[in-house]
């Protein structure tokens, strides 16, 4: 296999053996960063096509607003409860077999809800969600196996796919709706038509399902250049550790305040006075300021001994952000949501390099991974829920934002106490105690 040439070339080889070893390395490295990016791209679109049409897929389908807010909750919970599961199956089958067998889950939940809305809107959902959890937790602690000397690249890389996806479902919902009619033929399309990347990506990840599966390395040197430890993957009691909690409550926070302004703003704006064109259209434009900032700020922090001085302008740009967006004049939307999104995806970046960095090792970012997205991502499905709930309450969106502005200080504190330069204890294997 292509990892065991790798591995077997000495220092003594001779020329050719070495350019064949420094060939096989870039190929295998040039394809770990295409499965990256497609993955990435995955992530987040099928969560962001459907809030510009709330309203008409409510009147489609004759949902009420409490089968809305839960639609829009929905996704974050399945990552809270499903994220705890994938470490576990990590360790079992192998990072790489393991996303191969999440984007054949996510391909089958989008299909499944576009093919049948009536009756398998929420099962594909939730299937598609769970997939996306899945791939959300392996991705950094498979990042810090496989390239860690470049993990703030890759981390920027797949954020940035991650941004481009999310894009691409915003625009293209509206107009794909608008397309077709606005009818049963609409609701498919919009429920479903995201099962095609997802089948794509599937495909460009294959080849990354042929390396054997490897023992975590004893420490964070790549695997490819040094022994791993033999011996099963540890399980890693992170949640013994402040640290982690810390990490966590920074990654939760953050979630709530992205989806919850994710799954509502579209509809703040069009009370507003926008329309379904125009809400759209700065949905995608919010994705526009995630992916200004995507590509660099994993790879600064990585730079960066402690990251205080990034943690305070991410939290400061979605607060203002926000307040631009919902309580200056329409006409200067386009502004405020470009900056809100530069903070959404600079506080995402963040929050899922502090679960790789804080680790020693990559069976510890695992473990970290899940904890922090699944207590996190639990923490972050009351957003959608809170806002909605809050709004059908008070008629208003006065309480749910001033809501939302409180969350935006905690999460300042949270980030700072992340942001500190410390890392957990390099665990042993958990005993039968633990």
């Amino acid at each position: 296999m292509l990892v065991n040439r790798l591995r077997s070339a000495e220092p003594g080889e001779s020329r050719s053996e070495g350019a064949t070893f420094r060939r096989a390395r870039t190929l295998e490295r040039t394809l770990l960063v295409i499965g990256v990016a497609a993955l990435g791209f995955n992530l987040r679109g099928a969560i962001t096509s459907l809030p510009p049409l709330f309203p008409e897929l409510q009147d489609s389908l004759h949902l009420s607003t409490a089968a809305i807010s839960v639609l829009a909750a929905t996704p974050v919970i399945c990552f809270g409860v499903v994220s705890g599961f994938a470490a576990s199956l990590s360790r079992r089958h192998g990072e790489e077999r393991v996303l191969l067998g999440a984007l054949i889950a996510l391909v089958a939940g989008l299909a499944a809800r576009g093919a049948a809305p009536g009756s398998l809107l929420f099962p594909g959902t939730v299937l598609a969600a769970a997939a996306i959890a899945v791939m959300n937790v392996l991705l950094s602690s498979l990042i810090k196996r496989r390239w860690p000397e470049r993990a703030g690249f890759l981390i920027g890389l797949y954020i940035t796919a991650l941004s481009v996806g999310a894009i691409t479902a915003s625009l293209v919902s509206v107009p794909l709706w608008d397309g077709t009619g606005g009818t049963g033929v609409s609701v498919s399309l919009i429920l479903g038509w995201l099962a095609g990347p997802a089948a794509l990506g599937a495909l460009l990840w294959l080849p990354q399902t042929r390396r054997p599966r490897a023992a975590v390395p004893a420490s964070a040197a790549d695997p490819l250049s040094g022994p791993a430890r033999p011996g099963p993957v540890p399980r890693v009691a992170v949640h013994r550790h402040a640290l982690a909690w810390q990490v966590t409550a920074f990654m939760g926070i953050q979630s709530l305040l992205y989806y919850a302004v994710l799954s509502w703003l579209p509809t703040i704006l069009r009370d507003r006075g926008a329309s379904a064109g125009t809400a759209g259209d700065l949905l995608a434009l919010m994705g526009v300021g995630n992916l200004a900032v995507s590509l660099f700020v994993a790879a600064i922090a990585q730079r960066m001994r402690a990251q205080y001085a990034l943690i305070v302008p991410t939290v400061a740009a979605m607060a203002l952000g926000l307040a631009g967006v919902v309580y200056l004049p329409l006409g200067s939307a386009p502004v405020w949501v470009l900056i809100l999104g530069a903070g959404q995806n600079a506080a995402l970046s963040l929050a899922i390099f502090f679960t790789m960095a804080r680790a020693p090792h990559a069976a510890a970012a695992a473990s970290l991974s899940s904890l922090a997205q699944a207590v996190g991502y639990l923490l972050a499905s009351a957003g959608p829920l809170e806002v909605g709930l809050l709004h059908s309450a008070t008629g208003s969106w006065q309480l749910p934002l001033a809501v939302l502005f409180a969350l935006n200080a905690m999460l300042l504190v949270a980030g700072l106490l992340a942001a500190r330069p410390r890392v957990l204890p390099a665990a042993a294997p958990r005993t039968k105690g633990d």
